[in-house]
């Protein structure tokens, strides 16, 4: 055991940072609540960073432990390392701008500005395991005929010969070179989806690449098979230079020979590798997740979902995979979550998939029902985030009432492109969220445990209706004069009920 630092709770003070996945639990301070990222990595970002409404923050090079209760917290590190805290910052934001120059500096680059500027559309849900060249153009060519704009598309897992055998399926993509200059005609942009997983069943290029020692070992030498998701892989070692050079090599060549324009870095999650795996250059469990990360540094268009540190950096960080709910395993998560990542350093946000993005709610169900309010609302809430990404075809699943709805949110999205990508250019320089805690941009109002709205950058007031059946809210103004998407011009500080039916997704702007 490390170095143990207790810290005790000041008065109306609350706490955000640590897992994403607990964003729905934030602020931190009033309960218990227990995190190891040592030991528990999860499905999405993490990183060794708390930070406080009253202008203090914990930061760690390493994974820690921490405690909180109503009185105290308390932060655990491994021998060898250590955690600081930061103090006399005066409140939240000036809090995460001094802890983001000291210690997850911006480099000054962004993602492509397409993330921000139009919809993405991921073929996931959709297509499921099933990609196919006549698929995918078809998605895209109803997307516009049903007044969707162009945006990104991602096509997603078994587009591949095999994991690790990054080439096109032939049988299902029988001229890929072909698609994706129909697709950018059409005005969209093509990622791939891509893992570091390695099939042992593929004995070709299993052997050679066990031959070259760019497959992570266990603990006895040989080499690490892994349990995963779609099965049993063997895992690249992306500490190792030499590994990563062969696998941009692979990526390079799919965009010089195909047209590709990028790809959708999935998989990288702590939980499949071991603390006592060989490696390149030793790493902790987070530090091969970190690693997974560099690789898609390379590619202004990317897309990863697990994330260790690597906060500042321009990658894009999707949220885990919802399901199809309203509760907090689905809708209620996206602002508290999205909130917590911003709040983390990472500022270039995508939500999940509008609708859900998990593949258990549609595998093998073909009876399944889409609850057409939750879809729309899934895409109201997504549209003033930093970006948003389709993936179930609301043409298909919806009505017309519902999808006249989408495309309203897409349309709107779009119109705040410029605005969106102004903030993600000034994120590249200063760190700050896209998305913001409205204590963040208003502290000393209360607001610090409000988890249903938040702000576009610090002037445009996002509250979209996260209830079902709902067609009234309640929305809390801060200070100022506000102009809403209705015309209304609302006084604060006050707390208004206001009309949103399933039309509207209420936001108002700061003018005054």
């Amino acid at each position: 055991m490390g170095e143990r630092l207790i810290v005790q709770r000041l008065e109306g003070e609350y706490w955000w940072g640590g897992d994403i996945e607990d964003g729905i639990r934030m602020p931190f301070g009033e309960e218990r609540h227990t995190r190891d990222l040592i030991r528990e990595g999860r499905s999405n970002q993490a990183v060794p960073f708390l930070v406080s409404s009253l202008g203090r923050y914990i930061w760690s090079e390493e994974p820690f432990r921490f405690e909180f209760d109503p009185d105290e917290l308390v932060v655990e590190c491994e021998a060898g390392s250590s955690a600081r805290l930061g103090e006399g910052h005066g409140s939240l934001r000036e809090a995460y701008r001094a802890a983001s120059h000291a210690h997850f500096a911006p480099d000054g680059r962004w993602p492509d500005p397409m993330f921000f500027a139009a919809p993405q559309y991921n073929l996931w849900i959709e297509l499921q395991y099933e990609p196919t060249q006549e698929k995918v153009l078809a998605y895209a060519e109803a997307a516009l005929r049903n007044g969707m704009p162009p945006g990104i598309l991602m096509i997603d897992d078994n587009w591949m010969e095999d994991y690790g055998v990054w080439t096109f399926r032939k049988d299902r993509f029988p001229d890929p070179k072909a698609m994706c200059a129909k697709l950018r005609e059409m005005g969209f942009k093509v990622m791939l989806w891509i893992c570091p997983f390695v099939s042992p069943d593929n004995a070709a290029n299993f052997r050679f690449l066990e031959r070259q020692g760019y497959l992570l070992r266990n603990a006895t030498g040989e080499t690490a098979v892994r349990r995963w998701w779609n099965g049993y892989s063997a895992v690249l070692d992306c500490t190792n230079e030499a590994a990563v050079r062969w696998f941009d090599g692979e990526l390079e060549r799919l965009m010089t020979a195909y047209g590709v324009d990028g790809f959708k870095f999935d998989a990288g999650d702590p939980q499949y590798y071991r603390a006592d795996d060989r490696s390149a250059a030793g790493a902790h469990p987070n530090g091969h997740c970190e690693a997974w990360a560099r690789v898609g540094l390379r590619y202004a268009l990317n897309e990863y979902r697990a994330c260790w540190k690597s906060a500042g950096r321009p990658l894009v960080q999707r949220l885990a995979d919802k399901n199809h709910s309203w509760g907090a395993d689905g809708l209620a998560s996206l602002i508290p979550n999205g909130l917590a990542q911003g709040l983390a350093g990472y500022a270039f946000v995508c939500p999940d998939m509008i609708g859900g993005g998990q593949i258990a709610d549609v595998e093998n169900r073909p009876d399944r029902q889409v609850d057409q309010e939750l879809f729309v609302r899934y895409a109201q809430c997504s549209a003033l985030f930093p970006m948003m990404q389709f993936s179930a075809a609301p043409w298909r699943a919806l009505d017309d009432e519902h999808l006249a709805a989408c495309v309203a949110a897409a349309d709107l999205h779009r119109s705040f492109g410029d605005l969106i990508l102004a903030l993600a250019r000034q994120a590249a320089i200063t760190g700050e969220p896209i998305i913001r805690h409205l204590d963040y941009v208003f502290p000393g109002e209360g607001f610090e445990r409000l988890t249903d709205q938040f702000m576009l950058g610090d002037t445009i007031l996002a509250s979209p209706v996260l209830m079902k059946g709902a067609r009234r809210r309640k929305v809390e103004f801060p200070l100022g004069k506000w102009l809403g998407d209705d015309g209304s011009v609302v006084i604060g500080p006050c707390v208004r009920d206001i009309d949103a039916p399933l039309t509207r997704l209420p936001w108002y702007r700061l003018i005054g």
